[in-house]
């Protein structure tokens, strides 16, 4: 908790619950960054695991609701309906009534709306560690983005398998993409652009932005260890990539030992199909 955003009790009962999973080793984290669709290039349509709308098409039902966050916090006029369920989660959405079935057309274009408007998509996870929701958030309403950017929970947000790539000399420096990036990647300074790669979580905002086409998604090709400096450089994740830049698997480490493992699947295409996790022996 800091001094300049005191947590009110709405936010703070969700950061306990998602305290106690990570206390109990329930989950590695709690959402997942996903590049909107129009910032990949087309031969990177076939990779669904960071394709929102491929994301809903492979489920096996998804329902749409309005976003808890906006609804509670009212602080902007950003589309409220855009959060889509999926799976076991919409079934039991949709029979309470707090969620309705929409056919994928116009699904798809609250998705480009929500684009328009820069808001950032996350995927949401359970315990289990299956994801069963796709949230389009702001920074100023979304509870999982005011638990990053307002109380440094590096912990609770994985970034994307992509990372957005600058090039200066097409660069026109005009600035637009700085409060694009919800991440504060960017900088404007002296007339001058600056952009922090360390900072890029890959939602790709910044790319349907630039007038200059000064930015493109590329897949993340380096092995990382992502320590997620909470409570001490002892406690994060290490994530190992194969060729194509796809985490194939992950170890979980409390006091600097690895506690928990998940190891990841996909099909021929490049689907992530599977994410097993298991404690570490």
């Amino acid at each position: 908790m800091t001094d300049a955003h005191p947590m009110d009790d709405w936010l703070k009962k969700r950061v306990d619950q998602y305290d106690a999973w990570l206390e109990e080793r329930k989950i590695a984290f709690t959402s997942k960054v996903v590049p909107i669709a129009e910032s990949l290039a087309e031969k990177q349509w076939v990779l669904p695991t960071e394709q929102v709308i491929r994301f809903i098409t492979d489920a096996r039902s998804f329902a749409v609701a309005d976003c808890v966050c906006r609804t509670h916090y009212r602080r902007c006029d950003n589309p409220v309906d855009v959060c889509v369920f999926i799976n076991e989660m919409s079934d039991k959405l949709v029979k309470k009534g707090h969620a309705r079935r929409i056919a994928l057309d116009p699904l798809v274009e609250k998705l480009h709306l929500a684009n328009k408007h820069g808001l950032v998509h996350l995927t949401l996870y359970n315990p289990k560690q299956y994801p069963y929701a796709i949230c389009s958030c702001c920074r100023c309403c979304c509870h999982e983005l005011q638990l990053l950017l307002n109380y440094d929970r590096k912990d609770l947000i994985a970034d994307s398998e992509y990372i957005a790539v600058w090039d200066q000399e097409q660069c026109s420096h005009c600035g637009i993409c700085v409060d694009r990036c919800v991440f504060g990647a960017r900088t404007l300074e002296n007339n001058r652009m600056n952009y922090d790669p360390d900072k890029c979580y890959g939602c790709g905002l910044c790319v349907t932005i630039c007038p200059n086409e000064a930015i493109k998604m590329q897949r993340r090709s380096k092995l990382s260890i992502n320590f997620l400096n909470r409570t001490s450089p002892e406690r994060g994740m290490y994530y190992e990539l194969n060729r194509n830049g796809e985490r194939i698997s992950y170890d979980y480490y409390e006091d600097g030992e690895p506690v928990r493992k998940g190891t990841y699947s996909y099909d021929d295409e490049g689907v992530l199909i599977r994410l097993d996790s298991y404690e570490q022996t």
